[in-house]
């Protein structure tokens, strides 16, 4: 007991400021003047808008919180989502490579494109698939859209591919309707192209273009492309034709590679016959 009235002599100020003002919210509150009546209601609207605001600032912070825990919520999702396209994309491709590989007379490497260059006059791929893999030089590279290049450079572990769209890139083709031969070449253009078809030959916009059983690279009949357009020259004989490759070469992942070896003694007894004339 002591102690307490120690407190309240120690603290007496305190406890009468208080006290007052106890006493004079109790005198405001019993007076009917009209002004302690404006002042008792902006008081009370003074307490309320500051309870309101109280109540609105841990709103706030939780709001920040939970917009915070939603956008990262949202970036996984949409990580989430980009995976599964991903996935669903690479599963079509897959489906479409092993329908061709079942399907093929040939017998196939399986290779990943790991690198590529398509703006150069030289344009190659780099496979991730070499010598150990049974890869050589000169054999086909093709998809299930049609034909991509043939293989130039080989080491263990992976090898280089010449892509049509290349300067040094020849092959023998044919119009799959109509059987016209020529040989198929890229000028460095938007098309590939068959020079020198005779004006007579039956060539048509839409014929799809094969190769033909004259190639020392490519087995017969494997699609090149469809025939775009065909230029005549007034000063000659013969006509272009510029054809559009099967194979989108901006997209190309994934290929093949024909396992075949060319027919050396073929090739050396037309050079033979050639090197006379």
């Amino acid at each position: 007991m002591q102690r307490f009235f120690t407190i309240i002599v120690e603290f007496k100020e305190y406890f009468l400021l208080i006290f007052f003002i106890i006493l004079s919210i109790i005198f405001l509150s019993l007076n009917d003047n009209i002004q302690i009546k404006r002042i008792r209601t902006l008081t009370i609207g003074m307490i309320g808008f500051a309870q309101n605001t109280a109540k609105i600032l841990p709103n706030i912070i939780d709001l920040k919180r939970e917009n915070e825990i939603l956008h990262q919520m949202n970036v996984t999702l949409m990580d989430e989502v980009s995976k599964l396209k991903e996935a669903k994309l690479e599963n079509i491709r897959l489906r479409q490579l092993l329908k061709f590989k079942e399907e093929s007379k040939y017998s196939l490497v399986a290779a990943d494109v790991i690198g590529k260059t398509l703006h150069l006059q030289k344009n190659t791929l780099t496979l991730n698939v070499g010598s150990k893999d049974g890869i050589d030089i000169n054999m086909p590279i093709v998809s299930p859209q049609g034909i991509v290049g043939k293989i130039i450079a080989v080491s263990s572990d992976y090898s280089v591919g010449q892509l049509l769209y290349n300067r040094d890139f020849r092959t023998s083709v044919k119009i799959q309707r109509s059987r016209v031969d020529g040989i198929l070449a890229w000028d460095g253009g938007e098309f590939l192209i068959i020079k020198n078809i005779s004006k007579k030959q039956d060539v048509e916009i839409g014929d799809v273009v094969i190769t033909s059983e004259y190639s020392n690279v490519f087995p017969p009949g494997l699609k090149v492309g469809t025939v775009v357009s065909a230029t005549e020259n007034p000063l000659n004989l013969f006509k272009n034709i510029y054809v559009k490759p099967a194979v989108d070469f901006t997209i190309l992942e994934e290929v093949f590679i024909i396992n075949a070896v060319i027919d050396t003694q073929k090739v050396s007894l037309e050079k033979k016959v050639l090197s006379k004339k």
